[in-house]
């Protein structure tokens, strides 16, 4: 018992002579704690709590994404750059044009509606039944392209009032052959490629050029994803369609630009024309909808469209698209920040050469 007595009084001095010697442990770092008081039986508590640290690495989910197939090429590329970033986020993008994308967002089933065109009152009104804000959001320009196949060697621009020969309802089985379109056109058939009727690109189009959206002979060949026109185009000599800018600038090899004239001369769609406004009456401004309950719902939507702002300059322009100014870019991000919901285009009527950052400042 005696010599068990000693060993464990050797054993804690021992202890004791290691501990002094250590080197000294610092403090551990105190922890950010936040306070918030909640309601119990109507009597205010304050609890604490310790938020755990946020980084991209930690931000996670799937970003549901429908609508335009013109804008898809910027969201995807943006997509493509953002989960670089954000690896645990998902962003598929969908190419239902821009009316099945609106169907969709207001019926609560995406996050984000890619569209060319500004949203509808009957889709304002469908959003409004489901119980869904959103937030409008501008993010570039873009120029409607009309083109004809490189063979044809006898259209190189067309008069607004000649495209509306070709376009509008009336033209239906009875505008079939060139030259009825101008005195001199050779006696062929002509061929019409364009846009699904739930386009958004169909909807301007026949909105500058007929004077009505969604109004336009039915007789043409359609579809929603512009590489099927492209091929439509290029493997028909007698064809004439339209698409936005940006398609026809991936494939110029395979078609043939025609220059529109609205009665100051024939301009060809550009960069420069579509930005200062002389390409008429096709420029048109394209968006983002963004489900504005979910910004706040989910950090990856909060963090996607930040980042989408935030390059869309250089992203837009890499992608072929004309970005917007930095002063209509500035006013769109406070109109983010601000959490500003509907449509700066209500009541506007015809959105046809309507100056974004006029309808923009006028939030301010």
């Amino acid at each position: 018992m005696r010599n068990l007595f000693r060993l464990i009084s050797l054993l804690f001095v021992t202890a004791i002579v290691i501990s002094a010697c250590a080197p000294a442990t610092p403090p551990p770092a105190e922890p950010t704690v936040i306070e918030i008081t909640r309601i119990v039986a109507g009597t205010p508590q304050v609890i604490t709590a310790t938020p755990a640290p946020t980084t991209s690495a930690d931000i996670e989910g799937t970003i549901l994404v429908d609508g335009s197939s013109t804008v898809a090429p910027i969201t995807a590329a943006i997509a493509e750059e953002f989960q670089s970033e954000y690896p645990n986020v998902r962003v598929p993008v969908g190419i239902s044009g821009t009316g099945g994308g609106f169907k969709k967002f207001c019926n609560d089933e995406t996050d984000i509606s890619d569209a060319s065109r500004p949203i509808k009152e009957s889709e304002t009104e469908l959003c409004k039944q489901n119980g869904i804000d959103y937030i409008e959001l501008p993010i570039a320009f873009d120029g409607l392209a009309v083109m004809v196949n490189p063979k044809n060697d006898f259209v190189e621009c067309l008069t607004v009032a000649e495209l509306k020969k070709i376009w509008e309802p009336e033209a239906e089985g009875k505008i079939t052959n060139w030259n009825q379109v101008r005195e001199g056109f050779p006696n062929r058939p002509l061929t019409l490629y364009g846009p699904g009727v739930d386009s958004g690109t169909y909807d301007y189009f026949t909105e500058a050029i007929v004077g009505k959206e969604g109004a336009s002979r039915g007789d043409f060949l359609p579809s929603e994803d512009d590489n099927v026109l492209v091929q439509g185009i290029a493997g028909d000599e007698n064809a004439l369609g339209f698409f936005g800018l940006a398609y026809y600038e991936e494939n110029k090899d395979k078609l043939k630009l025609v220059a529109i004239d609205s009665g100051n001369g024939c301009v060809l769609p550009s960069l420069e024309t579509v930005s200062n406004g002389t390409y008429r009456p096709l420029s048109r401004p394209l968006f983002i909808y963004v489900n504005r309950a979910r910004v706040d719902q989910k950090d990856e939507i909060n963090a996607f469209i930040s980042f989408y702002l935030k390059n869309a300059t250089t992203i837009v322009t890499e992608v072929g698209y004309i970005p917007l100014t930095p002063e209509i870019y500035e006013l769109v991000q406070k109109r983010f920040e601000n959490r500003v919901t509907g449509s700066i285009f209500e009541g506007q009527g015809s959105t046809v050469g309507v100056s974004l950052a006029d309808l923009l400042a006028k939030e301010q």
